[in-house]
């Protein structure tokens, strides 16, 4: 996404105090050639005259969300493009239909299934961005599971800064998108199960479940991965996706004990903790009191402004990459230096350093003796060269006294730069664990540092502190609270440092939001994905429906001509998605609306020649089913692919069946909190906006309710691009 065509802009406010209603303009030079994003340029007026219509004023913005397709036509102009910025808002993200179409075909199947409990199974930001309600493309597709996991491998192995958590957590949202499809498009295999799975609205809380297995699996967490879908994951919550995710994470859990006692030969023995183990802490040896409280707020506040730091210097060396460094030769020639770095830095510091401790038994699995003497290991060495799970766990229970101050100072400042450079490479990476050993690595310093000023007393425990120092990094980058809190206590098997844990996290979450918001949502925001909050910002309460929704809106009627379906859908200048369907009439009364149908459904009503006049004649084999639609998900076939003969464009189609007769709409004079709050809850894709005679008169679709933001001067209106 290193370039953007010219910025769209957008305005509901009216500029004109005599108009009647608002204009949304788009900003463009006089006798600029580029058709307008709604197709109300030049090459929408080639358009015949048919029954359809547009209704509403005209708009820098289509009725729905676009996804343009990279293989369009060439001689289409475009735009002069801009640098990308983080003021944009991308046109080429479709949304997901998490309604479903409650057509008539819809209920003769609810009448008929006899429902009984299903459950079943990062790209952290891409799969937000999904359970959001997001198109993100190719984000559960097998070929992306295939090169994550295989990537993954690769980068630990290196000895890059990275981890596999989110890799993980990406691998099992992929795993439980193709279990709920029962097929494999990749594949070009179809198992004929799990058909009633197949459309948005379930294969979202299958990823939600696939997600929170991959926490339960990596961290041995199945309550923290549940609480990790519902804390970072998961848009929409039921008690029912909370009991089927909950059993997804077990199931995760038993699944990965179980080959785990295969491995260690004991096949019996289910006991086995998750992929990773932070070590039991003797809480009896490492009490806390209520003197150390104010101690664990200031490591809270310390983690918040590093992990404010570590996010702001990603976030300008993201904009960097996504400017200069978006070919993939460049993304190849960056990863091998970072690597190149990385080994660099590590043997220099090794050598460099002369902390050298006595070996202590087992206490260090992998002692690495690097230009130590005999019966002797390099610190150093051990942190930089062990796995950092493996670096973690030691920091954590290596008695004192095992690292030089200054061996951890180093190491810190280190491998936070590195551990920045690294995340949002071309590979594949996770956060979790390189910000656990950063902050453990500083919490240790930290509690040497307590023990020296306080005498080494015996509650100044570096294990302990390096504890809470990797919880305030990890909070402080990702901004995690509950889950994070859960995860520790999961992970350590011990819950008497829970609440000094909450304390610590909930600390530098609230210090870091002072700064900037945590890693994940800034990197949605400079994908440009239209990603709704959980709540509209709190000063649009003065703008309304009829000032952020699109116009114009192309309608259908009941009975519509199959030509003029044909040419609204081959329409490239307006890639509508949703259509509004109003009774027929005689042009002497005003249209009302009747329902809504989508793109899909009409593509595959044309390839099955749903006619009016083939079943009058018999030619109609069967009566269309759900399954027809469902076969089709979530590939339809482009509307260039279907022939349609020019006799059959004189033919007509009943659309009665096919559409939504109940869609969502809101009025004119409701307010943006309003048409927010239900489009968000109900995880809409189209919101109709109706006047008072129940005429459509605009339609509200994602991007008109995210381009409006909370920014440092107020309530920001963001541009659109097509990028």
């Amino acid at each position: 996404m290193a370039n953007v065509s010219k910025k769209v802009s957008w305005s509901g406010r009216d500029r004109d105090d005599e108009e009647a209603a608002p204009l949304l303009r788009r900003t463009a030079r006089p006798g600029d050639g580029a058709p307008l994003l709604n197709g109300a340029g030049p090459a929408a007026r080639q358009l015949p005259h048919s029954a359809s219509f547009h209704v509403g004023q005209m708009s820098g913005m289509e009725v729905d969300e676009e996804l343009l397709d990279p293989e369009m036509d060439p001689s289409r102009p475009f735009s002069k493009e801009i640098p990308h910025n983080e003021k944009l808002l991308s046109l080429k993200y479709e949304s997901l239909d998490y309604d479903n179409s409650e057509n008539q075909l819809f209920l003769e199947e609810e009448r008929r299934i006899n429902h009984m409990p299903v459950a079943a199974g990062s790209g952290i930001p891409q799969i937000k961005c999904f359970l959001n309600g997001v198109k993100i493309p190719h984000v559960v597709r097998l070929k992306t599971l295939v090169i994550k996991v295989s990537g993954v491998i690769l980068s630990v192995v290196g000895g890059l800064a990275v981890g596999k958590e989110g890799p993980m957590i990406h691998s099992g949202s992929v795993i439980a998108a193709g279990i709920s499809q029962g097929r494999s498009t990749s594949l070009k295999r179809d198992f004929k199960i799990f058909e009633y799975f197949r459309r948005d609205t379930e294969k979202r809380d299958f990823v939600s479940a696939g997600a929170a297995a991959g926490v339960s699996a990596a961290f041995g967490a199945p309550v923290g991965g549940v609480l990790f879908s519902l804390e970072e994951g998961a848009s929409f919550w039921n008690q029912f996706l909370t009991w089927r995710i909950f059993f997804a994470s077990m199931i995760s859990t038993f699944t990965l004990n179980f080959v785990l006692s295969i491995y260690h030969g004991n096949v019996w023995d289910l006991s086995s903790p998750g992929l990773i183990n932070f070590g039991r802490f003797d809480s009896e040896k490492m009490a806390y009191t209520i003197h150390e409280i104010p101690v664990f707020i200031a490591m809270g506040v310390v983690g918040g402004i590093l992990g404010a730091v570590f996010n702001a210097l990603n976030y300008w060396l993201t904009m960097f990459r996504i400017r200069y460094i978006h070919r993939p030769c460049l993304q190849v020639i960056e990863a091998i230096l970072v690597a190149a770095v990385t080994a660099t830095v590590a043997f220099v510091l090794i050598y460099s350093s002369r902390d050298c401790q006595p070996l202590q038994g087992n206490s260090m699995s992998y002692p690495l003796q690097l230009f130590c003497a005999d019966g002797e290991y390099n610190s150093m060495a051990a942190a930089f060269f062990n796995t950092p799970e493996k670096s973690v766990v030691s920091l954590f229970h290596d008695p004192p006294g095992s690292y030089n101050p200054m061996t951890l100072g180093l190491f810190t400042l280190v491998y936070f730069f590195l551990a920045c450079w690294t995340y949002g490479l071309t590979v594949s990476a996770g956060v979790f664990i390189p910000s656990l050993l950063i902050g453990a690595a500083w919490g240790r310093l930290f509690g040497i540092s307590l023990s020296y000023l306080t005498g080494a007393a015996i509650w100044a425990d570096p294990g302990k502190y390096a504890l809470m120092g990797a919880a305030a990094q990890l909070g402080g980058i990702v901004r995690m609270t509950l889950s994070l809190t859960v995860i520790m206590m999961e992970a350590t098997s011990n819950v008497t440092y829970g609440f000094p844990i909450m304390l610590v996290l909930m600390t530098a979450k609230i210090v870091g939001d002072v700064f900037i918001e945590g890693l994940y949502d800034m990197h949605i925001q400079l994908q440009s994905v239209p990603f709704l909050h959980w709540e509209a910002p709190v000063t649009s309460h003065s703008l309304t429906a009829r000032e952020v929704m699109s116009t114009p809106v192309t309608c259908l009627r009941r009975r519509e001509k199959v030509g003029v379906i044909v040419d609204v859908l081959s329409n490239t200048t307006s890639n509508h998605n949703g259509f509004p369907v109003v009774e027929d009439s005689d042009h002497t009364q005003p249209a009302r609306l009747q329902g809504l149908i989508l793109r899909s459904q009409l593509i595959v009503l044309l390839k099955h020649k749903v006619f009016v006049e083939r079943s009058n004649m018999g030619l109609v084999q069967r009566r269309l089913r759900l399954k027809d639609f469902r076969d089709a998900y979530p590939r339809f076939p482009p509307i260039q692919s279907i022939h349609v003969s020019q006799d059959e464009r004189e033919c007509t189609m009943d659309l009665s069946e096919f559409m939504n007769p109940s869609p969502y709409t809101v009025p004119q004079e409701a307010s943006l909190p309003r048409v927010f709050k239900l489009f968000r809850a109900l995880g809409l894709r189209h919101l109709v906006v109706v006047d008072n005679c129940n005429q459509v008169v605009g339609l509200v679709t994602r991007k008109d309710l995210a381009r409006y933001r909370l920014g440092k001067g107020g309530l920001e209106e963001l541009s659109l691009a097509q990028t």
